[in-house]
């Protein structure tokens, strides 16, 4: 069987509604379809997929198209998991073409992206089994290397939000592999031609070897972002337009990044987000959840400023300053003196801090206004009530 060519919208809003009244049918939390990069020793091994569209909580009535055309492919698609995963075929694009007839001609630009997806596969004169289509029906535990994929895409996206995503098992999903451009090779394949490939020219030029490609290899950034080192900032990262990633110490790993127009010379380390207007010093480092923070994932102010070589190891509100070389950690004793708690208070009237000369750093996190200092003479850390304003220079950002 095929699906007939729908000949109005008013037929594909009828088709949409059969399928989704079906018995079993589940709506997808998100789907898309990838064209993979298979293993060059194992075929059946998914090294990379690639997305040139995702779709997240939204756009249903392309999944309940996808479901149908699959099924007219011969394709048993079973809702019954957290994930469905399966190669597509000349007979389901064609199965979509019809499904998708009203809306060929004007699927360009911004319209119809869905569509313009399906045209694009049609255009070609054979998938093979290049072609990977994805259904996630519950934001559980990936089980796929396309799965894994789909997320970081919705998160470098900006269509799920940082540390919604759950990521859980990712690294033991994907391979680790060598990346020449945007080609991963198996690593076990290199291995076995060496000499071969070596000896006649042909060894690539390998530019890193990792499970997580490199966030430009995926994502097309905002006009008015900056990466001025591609290894710089890993895929799954989520960039706001006006983001600055400066090359030397800077770095930026998946699931963490930035809120608004921020400047980067330093590590945002996994979970770690930088809200607007911050700058992130050269060779500062935020601690992630698995680097010293005991689980406490970090989050950033507005106009916050770490200085070069400062440590953040708690989350900080806005307005606040660690000076450089400064390491702040959640057990660091820190002294205030009486007046300068008496300004924090007011700057921050619902903390409900104690009258003592003497905290724990993270008795103090989250709060505004902060400026974490030392003292040079007897090298106490010290916290006062910040004076100075963070401003980012507009023309950069």
């Amino acid at each position: 069987m095929a699906i007939e060519t729908v000949s109005s919208t008013e037929e594909f809003k009828a088709l949409v509604a059969e399928v989704t009244s079906q018995e079993g049918y589940r709506e997808p939390v998100a789907f898309g379809i990838a064209r993979v990069d298979r293993g060059q020793k194992n075929a059946e091994k998914v090294l990379q997929a690639n997305f040139g569209l995702i779709n997240w909580k939204e756009n249903f009535g392309s999944a309940a198209v996808f479901m149908k055309a699959l099924r007219e492919a011969h394709c048993d698609v079973d809702c019954s998991g957290s994930e469905f995963v399966t190669t597509i075929n000349d007979n389901f694009v064609q199965n979509c073409m019809a499904a998708f007839a009203p809306y060929l001609a004007e699927a360009t630009g911004d319209a119809h992206k869905n569509v313009q997806v399906i045209k694009t596969l049609a255009a070609m004169e054979d998938i093979a089994k290049n072609f990977r289509i994805v259904f996630l029906f519950e934001d559980a535990n990936p089980e796929s290397v396309e799965a894994v994929y789909l997320k970081l895409y919705a998160l470098s996206l900006g269509k799920a939000a940082l540390r919604t995503v759950n990521l859980n098992g990712a690294f033991g999903i994907l391979s680790n592999v060598a990346w020449v451009g945007n080609t991963p090779y198996e690593l076990d394949y290199l291995r076995e031609n060496e000499i071969e490939m070596k000896l006649n020219g042909t060894y690539p030029t390998v530019d890193s070897v990792d499970k997580f490609p490199r966030f430009l290899q995926h994502v097309i950034p905002a006009d008015n972002t900056r990466i001025l080192e591609a290894s710089k900032v890993r895929m799954g990262a989520q960039l706001a337009a006006g983001t600055t990633v400066m090359p030397g110490a800077s770095y930026i790993n998946f699931n963490a990044g930035t809120l608004g127009p921020v400047m980067v010379e330093g590590r945002i380390s996994s979970s770690a987000i930088v809200g607007a207007g911050s700058d992130v010093g050269g060779g500062a480092s935020i601690l992630g959840v698995l680097s010293g923070t005991d689980g406490n994932p970090i989050s950033i102010g507005e106009n916050t400023l770490l200085g070069a070589n400062s440590t953040c190891g708690i989350p900080l509100g806005d307005a606040c300053i660690i000076d450089g070389g400064v390491a702040v950690f959640a057990g660091t004793k820190v002294k205030v003196s009486p007046s300068e708690l008496e300004k924090i208070k007011a700057a921050n009237p619902d903390a409900g801090l104690e009258n003592k000369e003497i905290f724990r750093a993270d008795e103090l996190q989250g709060l505004n206004g902060l400026h974490f200092r030392q003292d040079s003479t007897t090298g106490e850390y010290i916290v006062r009530r910040s004076t100075r304003e963070v401003v980012l220079n507009e023309d950069l950002h």
